[in-house]
Order: structure tokens, then C-alpha cells, then sequence
């Protein structure tokens, strides 16, 4: 199998080779690109192997593109250029040892032999010559096109050993078939089966990076059962393995909470490429197990849930490494609030559309995208009627907001405002009216207009006995 008329539709291939060429260095392209490429999908990041120095190529390459710039890892033996739309990196051919309480190799120059000997999956392992006598040829030692035609993901060598070297590669096993919607092989996963305790030497930062390519994929439920199934999520994420079950009581059952949010993840990404967004899917529901009560009259209840998911997501964000910032804010604000307009969908009042609105300010979007997402019943018809509901909601919340302006609401009047109106200090009082005001907005008492504000001030000043101060406001 030759890859030729590939090669010569990205010029920058003949102008490594050149380069290569003149170096001596036998060199490839390899992974990522040539899985690719022979799936039809397009691929900006370009590994190149070297039987040699890469650093020397990539140094020598920078200088051939017009002195592109080369940055150099010393320590990892590559190199990295950015030309054109492409990130370029360049390493020498090696071979791995590994010792059993890292994942971190000890590493030796080597051949292509050894280099694709040391590649995670047979799908990644396979390497184009960009050499002269063989330009274009394909180089598959251990069966990787077989394996894209039969969607399979298989290590080269023995999985157990593959993966007891480095366990991240179970994660990035799990990552592919998420993403390429491929089956793991028999043995393959088995090995991850009986490995699944060695992601413990793995940083919390990569196992996060993983997951995240998971969530993104365009099914990340096939992902998220795979990681429950090999038992890789119970070592990283309890929480979410607390959710799975069905409890009965007096033939009375919950459902599957694990597969539920599942469900509603799905259902967003169907919708959304937003990281976040689908955060929010995987976490709104994750209190229920600490939530879960049986009430004779009832049934099963998850009383507060919202509340206390809420309370949770910081401390999940910070113990999978995920950023303590606008994020996780944006992640908690939506579990806390995403049974609001469920419950606005049995009575659509203005008020209770104003404090929504007010509450969610400019995710109100993407809460009711969550919302819509987290109807999951198996009666159609009830479905259809929940959403029929939910668009009534949109369309009053689209009215409301052209008329008050609540989603970044803003106090008509302000603070040091009412201090120089009353010749007060700061206190409590002044955080009072502000409060009395906003909540005559939200009611709909008065419009959230400065004149209107002001006009409530006047009379809120006078039952406070302010206007005895001789001050007119």
C-alpha cells in the first residue's frame, strides 16, 4: 500500500524528506496522521520518527521552512514546529524499559522496529516512508489497517504488559473506541480488567485530559460504561459508581441513576460540543445517592439533591484537577439550578420566570438546553408534553427579558446612591432596600427602570423614617 499522491497534496512531506535525505536520516511518518488518513479524517498534528537524532531534524527543517521556529525538549529527545496549519513533531526512533512503579520509561535509540514495538495500538503503530527508495510506502507490522476495516482496538504486543508499563493506555484505549465508536479486543480488554488498580501511579492531571477526549466524543455514554465496566472509573470517580443501582422497597424502585445520566449526557452532546455544558449533564444528578430516602406515602425521594450536587462539584473539580475557575462555576450553577424549570413547567408564573432568569443570567441558555436533555422517560408521550411545556417557558422567559432586562441585572439604584441620598453610612440597611428594590423587580411590584426604582426608594425612606433626616432623595 503506497500513500504517494497523499503525501504530495501537503507539500511540507517532500520537503522533509529532502531535508532527511540529506542527513542520512532514515526517517517516517508515523501514528496519529496515518491512522487518519486512512479513516478520511483530517489531522493537523504530525508525528515524524527519525533512525537517529531528531532534534537534528527538526532543527535542520526549521531552517529549510525559513528559519521556522524549532522549540526543543531536551529531556524527551523532540522537537516541535508550527508551519502553515500544522504542529510538526520530530523524535528519534526507541526502545522502552519500564519499571513498575512508574510510567516513565528508560528509553534507548532504537529502530522503527522497536519504535512501533513501543506504540499503545496497532491502529497507531503504523508508519509511512518518507525516504527515497520507498517513498510513500506503508510500513504495518502488526496488522493496523485489518484492524480500522474491523474497528478494533488491540496493542501490539501482550496487553497485559502493555499496560502494566503504562496504564495510561488503558484510558487512551477506552478514549479511541469512545471516539472512533471502535470495540476493544477480547484480550486487549480483558488485560484491562486485571490492570485497572495500576492507574493508581497515573497523575490525576492526565487521567482528566483522557476523560475529557471521552466526554467529548460523539457518544460518550459508550465511554463512560466501558471506563464502569473495566473498573477504571471506580479508581477515579466514586461518586459516579454511587449513582448505579436500583433499590426496591415494597416492589416500589428508583431508576438506574448511573444510566440516567448517562441519557442526559448523550442527549446534550447531541446538541452541544460545550465541555462544561456536559459537565453539568454528568454531575446534576450526583447527590442523589446521599439524597435517597424511602417515604411510605411517596416512594423514593432525592430531597435537596440540586442543593447539595451544588455543595459537591468544587470538591470533585478540585480532586480531578479540573479548573477552580468560571468552569466549575458555571458547572455548579447548573446543577443547583436545574430543577427549576422542570418546576416551572407545572405553573409558568412571571415571578417565578424573573428569578430564574435572574438567578441564571446568561446560562439560562444552557440550563434549559440540561433541562430539556434531562426528560428521559420511556412514555413518549410524557416527553412530548414536558417539552411543549418547556417551550411555553422560553417564550415567556423571551417576553419577560425584552421587558426587564433581568438576566444581568443591574440595581437601578446603587448603593453609594442611597448612602449620599440619606447621608448614611455603610450598614445593613443599605443592602436592606437594595434587597426590598430587586424584589419588587422580581415580583413585578415596579419595572426594573431607575424612575420606577426611585420612586419605591422614596416610600421605602419614608417607613424607615430616613426622610425625618431633612434629606429629599
Amino acid at each position: 500500500m503506497n500513500f504517494r499522491e497523499d503525501l504530495e497534496k501537503v507539500p511540507v512531506f517532500s520537503r522533509i524528506s529532502q531535508v532527511a535525505g540529506r542527513l542520512g536520516l532514515e526517517t517516517y511518518v508515523v501514528g496519529g496522521y496515518v491512522r487518519d488518513l486512512l479513516l478520511n479524517r483530517p489531522c493537523k498534528d504530525i508525528d515524524f520518527v527519525c533512525v537517529g537524532s531528531g532534534i537534528l531534524l527538526a532543527e535542520a527543517v526549521g531552517a529549510e521552512l525559513g528559519n521556522t521556529q524549532v522549540t526543543v525538549f531536551k529531556n524527551f529527545g523532540t522537537a516541535m514546529i508550527k508551519f502553515a496549519d500544522f504542529d510538526l513533531e520530530f523524535v528519534g526512533a526507541r526502545r522502552e524499559s519500564y519499571r513498575s512503579d512508574s510510567r516513565k520509561p528508560l528509553v534507548e535509540d532504537g529502530t522503527l522496529d522497536d519504535d512501533q514495538k513501543r506504540r499503545d495500538f496497532t491502529i497507531n503503530a503504523m508508519a509511512i516512508s518518507l525516504n527515497p527508495q520507498n517513498y510513500g510506502d506503508l510500513v504495518d507490522p502488526f496488522g493496523g489497517v485489518a484492524h480500522l476495516a474491523k474497528k478494533i482496538i488491540q496493542t501490539p504486543l501482550d496487553a497485559e504488559i502493555t499496560f502494566s508499563d503504562d496504564p495510561l493506555r488503558m484510558l487512551r484505549a477506552i478514549r479511541f473506541a469512545s471516539q472512533l465508536n471502535f470495540d476493544i479486543e477480547a484480550n486487549t480488554f480483558e488485560a484491562i480488567l486485571k490492570n485497572a488498580s495500576r492507574l493508581k501511579i497515573i497523575s490525576m492531571e492526565r487521567i482528566t485530559e483522557e476523560l475529557n477526549k471521552i466526554i467529548l466524543s460523539p457518544v460518550p455514554s459508550y465511554g463512560f460504561k466501558l471506563l464502569f465496566q473495566s473498573g477504571l472509573l471506580k479508581e477515579f470517580f466514586p461518586e459516579m459508581i454511587a449513582l448505579h443501582g436500583v433499590e426496591y422497597v415494597d416492589n416500589k424502585a428508583h431508576k438506574d441513576n448511573f444510566y440516567h445520566t448517562l441519557q442526559v449526557l448523550d442527549n446534550v452532546a447531541k446538541v452541544s460540543n460545550d465541555l462544561w455544558l456536559r459537565w453539568a449533564a454528568i454531575l446534576h444528578d450526583i447527590a442523589k445517592p446521599a439524597t435517597k430516602r424511602f417515604e411510605p406515602k411517596v416512594g423514593w425521594t432525592f430531597h435537596g439533591h440540586e442543593d447539595r450536587g451544588a455543595r459537591m462539584t468544587p470538591g470533585i473539580f478540585r480532586r480531578l484537577k479540573l479548573p477552580m475557575n468560571e468552569k466549575m462555576e458555571f458547572v455548579q450553577k447548573l446543577v443547583r439550578l436545574h430543577l427549576r424549570p422542570i418546576a416551572l413547567v407545572k405553573e409558568v408564573t412571571d415571578s417565578a420566570v424573573r428569578r430564574l432568569l435572574f438567578e441564571a443570567g446568561n446560562d439560562v441558555d444552557a440550563l434549559m438546553t440540561l433541562c430539556r436533555a434531562d426528560i428521559t422517560s420511556k412514555n413518549s408521550e410524557k416527553v412530548a408534553k414536558y417539552l411543549s411545556n418547556f417551550e411555553k417557558v422560553q417564550k415567556k422567559m423571551i417576553e419577560l427579558e425584552e421587558r426587564d432586562h433581568i438576566r444581568n441585572f443591574q440595581p437601578p439604584v446603587t448603593g453609594d446612591e442611597i448612602m449620599r441620598m440619606f447621608n448614611l453610612p455603610a450598614s445593613r440597611i443599605i443592602g436592606d432596600i437594595k434587597e426590598e428594590i430587586k424584589e419588587a423587580i422580581l415580583e413585578g411590584e415596579i419595572k426594573n427602570s431607575r424612575e420606577e426604582a426611585l420612586e419605591l426608594l422614596h416610600k421605602i425612606a419614608q417607613q424607615k423614617g430616613l426622610i425625618n433626616q431633612n434629606v429629599n432623595p
